[in-house]
Formats: structure tokens, sequence, C-alpha cells
């Protein structure tokens, strides 16, 4: 087969996901060299993740694509977790409100649709490539650089990239690779998923839903227009055979009374595990996404997650390119990253605990310790946020580092991040008057009032970096 001559380029990532594509695009608008190797022919074409939170939204907004997804996308405003007789045992509110990153709080997608428009902003950028049918096969890490071998149509292929990230999901042939443990965080549960395209909405559930029934657990969601899913727990005995025959399943959405305003798009067996990687960085090797962590889907996080992971990276990465930063810039990526993500995956555990529960009597015992909490007002009205950034590049003894900055909207539904782009940001009260900061000068006010502080310096990645003076902020900064 023959070889061609080496590929140049600052990154190169295996694997073409959301998480892949998106990385690539937040490097390209910073001027980054890279290139997507893709071992599949084309996009997955039948969903998998069904919702972006509103901190998603903001990652797709700075790749170009938010309004587009927007598009299609649909909102459920509440999840209501329900016992087997149907009564409320946890209610989420307000998921259709706008959240801190300046977009609806929950969004339900069709996977598929946002991918084809990433990979649309991609191909709009010259300095980013991506290959469908490029495989990675091995490669080298020599401490300057990654020497990789691809396998393409057309032969083999050497690229030389300053970093390699895999974004290459959970069986990631590059964590294999490179070594990294994969730790097992003990909740291992398999599900039948049923996705069906909808004739008749009327005849649907509107909000999103768990069915806590110790008989058949189940899950019932929103996604993307047009859809709607199902998720039904295997029991003990079944085989994955079985439950995914028509008539099974036809006799598991008997209860929902949804024949003939629904028809099945696609039947699959997953098992639903939560596991981390040891290691998100070894050497000139990151891993990102699945890759890097699997959570199970019950807080609809595993999407999300591979995002924050792409924005968390790509202003790193450019910054290290660019010779703007220090190599060791990337070693705050997994202790910014891995806390948040330990309680993402706490909280699906939570959640799927609850919902997971067989044995009537621990059933019974659940419902009605939530009855009782729910009276005593002790119930929470919505999933906890997920915790600041704590040890990594931030000011860690000032103010309001480490935490998540909003995104205020102006009067004509302008957005902060719209007006002042990409980069850090310095915001000092004394600029709040001007053209630029005027239309969001009241949030923007109020966020500094609450954290006493003169002026904010905000990462790339929109986390605050510290409070304090303009002077000693940008100092800090380098």
């Amino acid at each position: 087969m023959p070889q061609h001559q080496d590929d140049i380029c600052d990154v190169l990532i295996a694997g073409g996901g959301p998480t892949g594509v998106t990385l690539a695009v937040l490097l390209a608008k910073r001027g980054v060299s890279v290139i997507v190797a893709e071992k599949e022919a084309d996009i997955y074409p039948l969903p998998r993740a069904a919702h972006i939170d509103h901190e998603g939204m903001r990652i797709l907004q700075e790749a170009g694509v938010a309004e587009a997804v927007m598009q299609t996308a649909r909102r459920a405003n509440r999840y209501d977790f329900l016992n087997a007789k149907g009564e409320v045992l946890l209610r989420f509110e307000g998921a259709g409100q706008i959240g801190p990153g300046g977009w609806p709080a929950a969004n339900m997608i069709h996977q598929p649709s946002v991918e084809a428009e990433l990979r649309r902003a991609l191909a709009a950028q010259p300095t980013a490539q991506l290959h469908n049918r490029w495989e990675l096969k091995s490669f080298t890490d020599d401490g300057a650089g990654v020497t990789a071998q691809i396998s393409t149509p057309d032969g083999e292929r050497t690229i030389r990239a300053r970093y390699l990230v895999g974004a290459d999901g959970a069986r990631s042939p590059v964590r294999e690779a490179a070594g990294i443990a994969f730790d097992d965080l003990n909740f291992e549960e398999p599900w039948l998923v049923v996705d069906v395209l909808v004739d008749d909405y009327s005849r649907l559930p509107t909000e999103n839903l768990q069915i806590c029934n110790p008989k058949r657990p189940t899950t019932c969601v929103l996604m993307g227009e047009g859809r709607h899913r199902w998720e039904f727990m295997i029991k003990p005995g079944e085989t994955p055979e079985q439950v995914s025959d028509d008539a099974f399943i036809e006799k598991l959405l008997e209860p929902w009374d949804v024949k003939g305003a629904v028809r099945l798009e696609r039947k699959a067996v997953y098992t639903f595990r939560a596991r981390i990687a040891a290691q998100w960085r070894k050497g000139r090797v990151l891993l990102a996404g699945d890759a890097a962590h699997q959570t199970p889907p019950f807080a609809g996080q595993g999407m999300c997650s591979g995002l924050r992971d792409a924005a968390n990276l790509a202003w790193k990465l450019a910054a290290v390119a660019k010779g703007e930063a220090e190599d060791s810039l990337l070693d705050s990526y997994q202790p910014e990253r891995a806390p948040n993500l330990r309680a993402t995956i706490d909280m699906a555990i939570m959640m799927g605990k609850t919902v997971c529960i067989t044995n009537p009597f621990s059933a019974w015992l659940r419902d009605a310790k939530f009855k009782l909490a729910r009276k005593l007002g002790k119930l929470p009205d919505g999933p906890p946020a997920y915790p600041p950034i704590s040890a990594g590049h931030i000011l860690s003894d000032r103010a309001g580092a480490g935490s998540y900055f909003p995104q205020p909207l102006a009067a004509d539904g302008t957005r902060l991040d719209e007006v002042l782009g990409l980069g850090h940001w310095l915001i000092d009260r004394r600029d709040l008057a001007t053209p630029q900061l005027a239309p969001f000068a009241r949030q923007l006010a109020g966020w500094l009032d609450k954290h006493q502080a003169e002026a904010v310096l905000v990462r790339p990645d929109r986390y605050v970096f510290g409070t304090g003076t303009s002077s000693e902020l940008e100092a800090a900064w380098g």
C-alpha cells in the first residue's frame, strides 16, 4: 500500500463525533491547524444523545451553530420521577427557562442534526480538515510531538502533530494505546433504547419522565423535532435479542397508548455505565468526551460533558500552540474538569439508583421516603449546581474564581459573547457605560456587586479566572 508523505498540524483529533468536531471548530477559530481523523464513512445516522443544557448551547454558540440547532430543538418544562401509581416522587421544573449560559436550561435534540451543523461549521474553517474513513492505527509520542500512522482509502499516511486528542469514544483506541486505565465507578445496567418518529404529538407526554416502577423501570423523554424516546430497563433473564424483537417492543409501549401515533426508528441495547479515565493527559496525548469518561444518561449530561471538555481544552491548546502559554497549562485540564465530571456522574448514578429499584419492598420504602421529604419541603426543585473549578488556572483565593460566568442578554436579544468575542475578557466596573457593555451593564454590575469586585477576568471557556483590580488581573493572567 502506498505511503504518503507527512501531513503536519498543530492538533490531530482522533474521532469526528460531537466532542472532536466541536474541539476542532473552536481550535480553528483561534487559527490553530487541526486534522480530524474519523474512521466511519459518515455521521452515524441514528440518534444517541437527546439533551444539551444551556452551557452546552453556549459552546455551540461559539462554534457558530447554536441558532441552527435551536431550530429543531424541543423543550420540556418538567422532569418528573413517578412511582408505579403515577404519583410524583421528584419534580424538576424550569427546564425551559433561560439558564446562566444565556440559552434555555434544557434542550432536547437530534444528535445527527447537531453533528451535521458542526461539520458544516468545520468545513468553513481554512485551518481545519475532517477526513472520513481515516483510522488511527498507531502513534509515537517522542516528547516534542506525536507521529501517527493513519489508514486511509488511498493508503497509509503519516501525520506529525504537536498534540493528539483522543475523542474516539468509550472504547478509545487512543486511550488503550496510551496505556491509560479506565476506572469503573460501579454502575452497570443494561437498558433497551427505543427511538420513534412521531406522527401525532397530541398522544405523547409533553414532559420528560422517569417511571420508577419496580416491574419495569422506564424513561420517556422528548427529542429533537419529530422524535421521541423510551428506555426500558432489561430484567434478569431477558436477552438483548428478546427485548429487541418488534413484538416485544410493541407490548412495552402498550401502556402508553401510542399505537398509530409513532413509528419505530431505532432500537438498541445499551449498558449504562459510569467510568472515568485515570489520566486525561499523558505527555502530548489528551482524552476528551467518552474516551475520558462515561456517565449514565439519567442526568442528560453525556454529550454536555464532552462539549465542556472541548471548551476547556480549545483555548489552552491554542495558547500553547501559538506560543502564548507554556505546555504546563495543559496540566490544568483534568484537575479542572474531573471534579465537575464526577459530580455529574454522581448525580446520574443517584438518579439511576432511584429509578432502577426492582425489589417491591425497596421501591415502597423509596416512595415513602420521597413522600415524606416532599411533605416536609426537603426535596430539591432542580438538579444541584455542579461544582465550580476549585484547582487549576484560576486565582483560587479571589471571590468568584472558578465559577461559571453568566451570559446576559441585551434588551434586543443580543448575547454578551457575540459582542465580546473569543479570548479572555477583562470587565471593569468603570467600563460598564461604554457602548459595548452598556446594554449588559445592569447584569454585569450585579455580578460585580455580588462578589464585591471592581473587575473580573473571564477565561475563554467562560469560567472566572479571578476578581480584583484590572492591573493585577492582567498581570496575573500574563
